[in-house]
């Protein structure tokens, strides 16, 4: 049984889904009511039950975590599922512990602390990347990788680029893709990232077409720069893109994970070690707010093979790195026997590497 919360958890599971489907297993998704989550989910005909919708404060948060808690457990109850799994969710911890059943969990996010401290306490196992920051314990599973190396790797992803004659675009134009972001996640309370919008945008389209993607509602200066195009789209446009900027760390690591240069703007940045490991590759870099990231991203863009340098960076990441989605379904299949030999073999993973797909 697997609860999202968020569309990036859609794109994190969904291939583990097929696959495990594929084999025979019984999977039941249960999901949030959050920006595109469900909307993915129908794309995608992957069979969901809707549980919560996203309020608009840390106290609606709250509330509908205990809401959620309780109707996912009557789901839970007549399910019956040996596991339950979910990105550092709170309810998948809670229902396994009520009902005697084990979680697995992933997480990327150092600084959800309060999130943290409302769920790891009831999980069984917490699945991070090796540069992770923080000590989780013995609940602890690292393992060579990124979420984007779920569903962004080669053997999974393969880019399309009919996305740009949808919006009116040329394969060798120069795209910006700009992000603004909502602030309303528990990890969000009192972060920040780009002050003064329109000037940033008017910098930016001096080297290239602004693409702007917002969670916020956007001033009619800027509504014009806004991105109509189909989300599970949006990868594609992202990898044909000369750079990324913005505010949405996901989206950042995954415009870095598929060799699109990337510059992440909010004061969260400088706790996420995913985004340590990208900038060693030359693909991601961190701000807390735009100061000295428009110099960056003019420097950047003055680069005439930008993009292809920026794939080239991406075959070393892939290479480097293991196929999550295989060794998250390895680690599911197999559990609990898996966790012993992840536990005592760490170098066992290293047959989830990209092989033939580099």
């Amino acid at each position: 049984m697997i609860d999202m919360g968020h569309p990036a958890h859609v794109h994190l599971f969904k291939n583990a889904i097929w696959e495990l489907q594929k084999k025979g297993h019984k999977v039941l998704v249960t999901a949030r009511d959050k920006e595109v989550t469900i909307d993915l989910l129908k794309l995608y005909n992957i069979e969901h039950i809707v549980v919560g919708k996203i309020g608009s404060s840390k106290l609606d948060l709250i509330r509908e975590w205990i809401i959620r808690d309780y109707e996912i457990l009557k789901i839970a109850k007549k399910f019956d599922p040996d596991i339950l799994i979910g990105m550092s969710n709170p309810c998948a911890a809670h229902i396994s512990r009520i009902l005697g059943k084990k979680s697995i969990l992933m997480d990327e996010t150092e600084h959800a602390s309060f999130l943290h401290k409302v769920t790891y306490p009831f999980a069984d196992v917490i699945c991070t990347p090796s540069y992770y920051r923080k000590d989780l314990g013995n609940k602890q599973v690292k393992y060579n990788g990124s979420h984007g190396l779920a569903h962004l790797h080669p053997k999974y992803y393969t880019p399309n680029p009919d996305v740009l004659n949808e919006i009116g675009l040329k394969i060798d134009d120069t795209l910006i893709v700009l992000r603004f972001v909502l602030w309303g996640a528990s990890h969000d309370t009192g972060q920040s990232g780009i002050s003064d919008k329109v000037k940033f945008v008017h910098e930016l389209e001096k080297y290239g077409k602004v693409l702007i993607t917002s969670e916020i509602k956007l001033s009619s200066d800027l509504e014009k720069y806004r991105i109509k195009v189909s989300p599970e789209k949006l990868h594609d446009l992202l990898y044909y893109s000369s750079l990324y900027i913005g505010e949405g760390g996901t989206t950042a690591s995954e415009s870095a994970t598929l060799g699109t240069h990337a510059i992440h703007i909010s004061t969260t940045a400088k706790y996420c070690g995913v985004f340590d490991e990208l900038h060693n590759y030359g693909l991601m870099w961190t701000f807390d707010d735009e100061n000295g990231s428009i110099e960056l991203a003019k420097e950047l863009l003055s680069k005439p093979d930008l993009w292809e340098l920026g794939k080239e960076k991406r075959k070393l990441f892939v290479r480097d790195h293991i196929n999550v989605t295989d060794f998250m379904i390895w680690l599911f299949e197999n559990y609990p026997e898996s966790l012993s030999v992840v536990k005592q073999t760490p170098n066992f993973q290293d047959k989830f590497a990209a092989g033939e797909f580099l």
